[in-house]
């Protein structure tokens, strides 16, 4: 239990209390909520359009407000307190907040469209806050900022509502935790699972005890300064446990997949973030989620541009249609201008390429040139309807399940045609994806057995899916995957180069499946995907069965 002030006071302190303290749990659960922060940000402001008429707030207190926001979720509180009308109190007071709730990196959002210009001139600005606590969970709620006038310069009219609508002289907040460790995690053939054996699994078997009810519990409470007594439960984290509290949550992991898969991330990347899921192409059990560095399951929750991998939806929804066919002629030029001028990686082309061609060789003009045969839903609507992309999933841990909106415009469009725009994926969706293309069937993809299926899918027509294993099969013998080629087996794949941002390098990409199994690569900062994502994928499938069938089902 923490208690703390929030106000502040000639010596400052907090005290802490905790039940049945289990060191090594409690670890793993906080560096996995602190790295997810570190890589998720600490800090979005959509300030949006505002009126800019007579009663309209002054966009200089739109702009303090912004600073404001962005110094207290940096930690840069000396600042952020400079920027209030009682700077030596606001800082103390947002030092303590933090501290004293566990939280580690505030992500504040201020809904500047909705601030509001009061007679008296001041402003108020409404803000989302979302407080990770170490450990727990992420707590979030709205408040507000008043901002007025001070000697000629916008300031924050601090009091202690700024912080939380329900902090004041009289009552403060207090953090209670229960880390109670459950009993633990196994793999498929029910062998304890370790993040001492598997480094790269500590965020994943966090998320299994939290998902599972075995994990850590807490809650902050709103209590009376002077007498203690809880007023309010603002916020409780973690849940009733799925099972009883002495049996081990059973989980699909093979050990074998895991070690190659970890293995290669630490050989292959060169100290770059990255992430990889394996899975079987017949029923979705996932044999494998490795993350590098272990402490963000960015495999299973991150955001990605898929880039390329893409193209394996895409060419599904021009088939469906018969839209196109391998054989059939589409130019690949160096560049194509849709709003902004789009160009292939190195710059390549292949003048009179047919459409296999394009696959294997990954052309991003040829695929946006046929970017007017699919309707602007059309996209999202094939990513959904056959490869479960976009539905709720319960994998057993907490899963970001992609993203296909529909284009805003010409440009998005020709965007989202290679994977780009707002087309959001990550290793396990397009693991499943890959399995997807392979099978005809979309399968779920799961980590803890027994969990359920709420998706509702179509099979692909069997000669859509007899033409994507051949562009596949052909990636890898005479395209861009061909660092696989000399590897036994049936191999398939596709690689994938996703831009990032100006200035920063491309993330690099790669799917693959071999006999029952599917797996898929990004490599952040990769540049490309045959350099990068490639080496790691080939460790893996060097290293275990050709068939890829599991010894335990």
């Amino acid at each position: 239990m923490t208690d703390t002030g929030h106000r502040p006071s000639a010596t400052p302190s907090v005290t802490t209390y905790r039940r049945r303290p289990r060191k090594a749990l409690r670890a793993a659960v906080a560096a996995a909520v602190a790295l997810a922060v570190v890589a998720g940000g600490a800090y979005a402001a959509d300030l949006g359009p505002f009126d800019s008429g007579p009663d309209a707030p002054d966009p200089a207190a739109l702009t303090q407000a912004r600073a404001f926001l962005a110094d207290w979720a940096g930690g840069r509180l000396p600042e952020a307190g400079a920027r209030t009308t009682k700077p030596g109190e606001a800082q103390q007071v947002l030092r303590n907040f933090t501290a004293g709730l566990d939280i580690s990196k505030p992500a504040l959002s201020a809904a500047a469209a909705k601030a509001k210009l009061a007679e008296n001139g001041t402003v108020t600005v409404p803000f989302t806050a979302k407080m990770p606590v170490k450990g727990l969970g992420t707590w979030t709620y709205t408040s507000q900022l008043p901002l007025r006038e001070q000697n000629g310069r916008w300031r924050v009219d601090w009091r202690l509502s700024v912080v939380h609508p329900h902090l004041s002289g009289s009552e403060k907040f207090r953090l209670e935790r229960d880390d109670t460790e459950g009993p633990g995690a196994v793999d498929r053939d029910g062998k304890a699972l370790s993040a001492d054996t598997h480094p790269s699994l500590a965020p994943v078997l966090s998320e299994v005890a939290v998902a599972s009810g075995a994990g850590p519990h807490g809650a902050i409470h709103l209590v009376d300064r002077t007498s203690g007594d809880v007023r309010k439960t603002e916020v409780t984290f973690g849940k009733k446990p799925s099972r009883p509290t002495d049996e081990a949550v059973r989980t699909t992991i093979d050990p074998t997949w895991q070690a190659a898969a970890e293995k290669a991330l630490a050989d292959e990347t060169d100290g770059k973030d990255a992430a990889l899921v394996a899975l079987r192409v017949d029923n979705g059990e996932i044999l494998a989620v490795a993350n590098s560095p272990a402490g963000f399951n960015r495999a299973v929750s991150g955001t990605y541009a898929p880039g390329s991998t893409w193209k394996i939806v895409t060419t599904s929804a021009l088939l469906l249609k018969d839209d196109v066919a391998p054989d059939d002629t589409v130019d690949c030029p160096k560049y194509l201008t849709v709003g902004k001028e789009f160009h292939n990686v190195e710059t390549s082309e292949h003048r009179g390429a047919s459409f296999l061609e394009d696959f294997t060789e990954s052309c991003n003009t040829a695929f946006i040139s046929l970017r007017g045969k699919l309707g602007d839903r059309e996209m999202g609507d094939v990513a959904g309807k056959y490869f479960g992309v976009g539905q709720e999933w319960h994998t057993g841990v907490p899963s970001f399940d992609g993203s296909v909106p529909e284009p805003r415009d010409e440009t998005e469009k020709a965007a989202s045609m290679i994977g780009q725009g707002r087309v959001l994926a990550n290793p396990l969706i397009m693991a499943s994806v890959t399995a997807t293309a392979a099978s005809g069937t979309f399968r779920q993809p799961t980590l803890v057995r027994g969990s359920k299926d709420t998706t509702t899918t179509t099979d692909l027509p069997k000669n859509v899916v007899g033409d994507l294993r051949t562009m596949m099969r052909a990636t890898v013998t005479d395209g861009t995957a061909d660092l696989l080629s000399d590897l036994p087996g049936d191999i398939g794949a596709k690689t994938g180069t996703a831009e990032v941002a100006d200035g920063t390098p491309n993330n690099g990409w790669l799917v693959a499946r071999r006999g029952n199994v599917a797996i898929a690569c990004v490599v952040e900062k990769g540049v490309t995907g045959g350099r990068s994502a490639g080496p790691v994928v080939r460790s893996v499938l060097a290293s275990v069965p050709d068939d890829g069938t599991p010894s335990t089902s």
